[in-house]
């Protein structure tokens, strides 16, 4: 897969997270132009709110995870990054308990602990809930640890795709715009050395970094 391949279909991935929201905005504004009823617009009114926060918190966690937001060798705020992940899997069917000290990592790394956090909640189709804590201690419990991650999603029929799992290992072959985000969780894994496991087990599946 050539970089314009992979940017065509990350774009598709982007452009299919923010059509539901922005579609169901356009249809309460419809509602709005054309409804008179005080309780029907008042629906509306909360369909419309509703639907561009979920669009906003797409967006804002997209622009990071995906995106190129910061400057090469940035570190970011993983207490931000934990408020952006609970803004995104927030009023779904996902629970996030994001077990993350507010520490500074490397922009990749931060990316790619918030990818994996994603396809986490991705493998729970019947919702559950997603933990995520950072692993390795440092020996004096004050110098910076080499970063790492642990996260277990957790709930009925919790699995992992047979093309996920293709995607995940840098498998080409397996790769579209749907499972386009694994492979991109596999790059950067790449990009850090990191060594990352995906494990499926009876009702949850552990993702590891480090």
């Amino acid at each position: 897969m050539n970089d314009i391949e992979f940017a065509a279909l990350m774009v598709s991935r982007v452009c299919h997270d923010l059509v539901g929201p922005l579609g169901a905005v356009v249809n309460g504004m419809e509602v709005l132009e054309d409804e008179r009823d005080p309780a029907m617009r008042a629906d509306a009114i909360k369909l419309v709110t509703m639907s561009a926060d979920q669009a906003l918190a797409r967006i804002q966690f997209m622009r990071i995870a995906f995106g190129a937001a910061g400057s090469a060798g940035a570190e970011l705020d993983l207490g931000e990054i934990g408020r952006l992940v609970a803004g995104l899997l927030e009023g779904g069917k996902v629970t996030l308990n994001w077990d993350v000290p507010r520490l500074y990592w490397a922009k990749d790394w931060a990316k790619l602990l918030m990818n994996a956090t994603l396809l986490a909640a991705d493998c729970l189709p019947r919702g559950g809930t997603v933990t995520v804590g950072i692993t390795g201690q440092s020996a004096d419990g004050f110098t910076p640890a080499p970063p790492g991650f642990h996260i277990r999603a957790q709930g009925l029929n919790a699995r992992v795709t047979e093309e996920v799992d293709r995607s995940i290992r840098g498998e080409v072959p397996g790769v579209d715009a749907r499972h386009v985000q694994p492979f991109l969780t596999h790059k950067l894994s790449r990009a850090v050395n990191a060594a990352l496991t995906l494990v499926p087990l009876e009702g949850a599946v552990e993702i590891t970094a480090g």
